[in-house]
């Protein structure tokens, strides 16, 4: 069972998803640019919405300009507000070493995911309970020895 919301948007292409089922609706450039070999930018998209109170919505990469092209969201996921009301802007980076990536007009640069959001009621203790994990931290749970044999 699909849920859905209703978000009040300006945008002169409201945000779109590509297939039935798909979490994320594609967010199109409102600017015409080349991104060169390790460069990042902030791109327009010329959408503005109005999220209800307990929503948030997350920008992230499109999975095919990641792979193909190396263009990604530097800040991924971008955080939008329930309060904010301006234009929602992407921040791309082309990871690419020696290939340029052109962004026309209308081009689908990343993706929008509009998500309920729990807030939290932090209640300070002089010790936090105990547990099976404790303080492990980064790679803390090990690594597959099918990886290549890289060790992280």
């Amino acid at each position: 069972m699909t849920s859905s919301v209703e978000i009040l948007i300006t945008a002169p292409q409201p945000p779109v998803y590509a297939h039935p089922g798909d979490a994320g609706a594609d967010l199109l450039s409102t600017e015409a640019l080349t991104l060169a070999p390790g460069q990042r930018r902030t791109v327009g998209t010329g959408v503005s919405i109005a999220l209800p109170d307990g929503y948030v919505a997350f920008v992230v990469p499109r999975s095919g300009l990641a792979a193909k092209h190396g263009i990604t969201v530097v800040n991924s996921p971008g955080t939008v507000d329930a309060g904010y009301r301006g234009e929602i802007k992407v921040a791309l980076l082309n990871t690419d070493s020696s290939v340029p990536y052109d962004i026309a007009v209308g081009d689908r640069i990343a993706q929008l995911i509009v998500m309920p959001v729990t807030r939290a009621v932090f209640v300070p203790v002089a010790t936090l309970p105990g547990s099976h994990r404790g303080e492990g931290g980064f790679g803390s749970t090990g690594y597959s020895s099918s990886t290549n044999g890289n060790q992280s």
